[in-house]
């Protein structure tokens, strides 16, 4: 069962975040808080699927809305209060009852795991990983504004899980980035969009193929 709880960003702003928790017979001890994309929040069915899957496999997963989805305030916040959300959750996650004994990972859906990975390259303590679910690794048209210059500071291995045509970053874009990087795995998603979908010709169900994502995060926080 999903339990809410509020994050505290500072004397004036919260947010609600939710903890899925993980499957008793098969917890592993891992916390993985995922960040959501820029117009969708955690309510989202992706972000509840990946969310409410990942905690069937083990892993106690924690979404929660930035400040300007939560009170629905147009489009994003500029990157400061973004990575202000992202720390106090963060912060109110490691000290979570249920949660303080866990490895920690962060990530996300697009914008919400870029932020993640701002976050990490500024320091955050220890993470176990990050996991990013469609990074956006360019504004779709303009691939010379590229969102990598940070990257080499994340001290943390990272898992890329990128649609090979995803127009934020395909196939070709990403992996001589990521191989750039020592820490750093991509599992790319053949004839996946920026959301991980396929065409109906992929001969793969879209339950299935996210199934499958669900198992290679889990299968890689587990080896971390």
């Amino acid at each position: 069962m999903a339990e809410e709880f509020r994050v505290e960003i500072n004397e004036f702003q919260s947010v609600t975040a939710v903890l899925y928790p993980a499957s008793a017979r098969d917890r592993a001890g891992i916390t993985l808080i995922l960040g959501h994309g820029a117009g969708a929040g955690q309510s989202s069915p992706f972000m509840v699927t990946f969310a409410t899957e990942l905690a069937l496999r083990g892993i106690d997963a924690v979404t929660f809305n930035f400040f300007y989805m939560e009170h629905r305030r147009g489009g994003p916040d500029k990157n400061d209060k973004l990575e202000a959300c992202w720390r106090a959750v963060i912060e109110t996650v490691r000290t979570h009852k249920k949660l303080k004994r866990n490895k920690l990972a962060i990530g996300g859906k697009s914008m919400g795991g870029r932020i993640a990975s701002q976050v990490a390259a500024a320091g955050v303590g220890d993470l176990a990983g990050l996991v990013f679910l469609g990074y956006p690794l360019h504004p779709p048209g303009n691939p010379e504004k590229l969102r990598s210059k940070h990257l080499p500071l994340i001290k943390s291995p990272m898992l890329f899980i990128q649609g090979s045509r995803d127009t934020f970053g395909t196939e070709d874009e990403m992996r001589p980035i990521v191989k750039k990087l020592p820490r750093a795995t991509l599992h790319i998603i053949s004839g996946g969009d920026h959301s991980l979908k396929v065409p109906k010709s992929a001969g793969v169900t879209q339950p299935e193929l996210y199934a499958a994502v669900q198992d290679e995060i889990v299968r890689w926080l587990k080896s971390q």
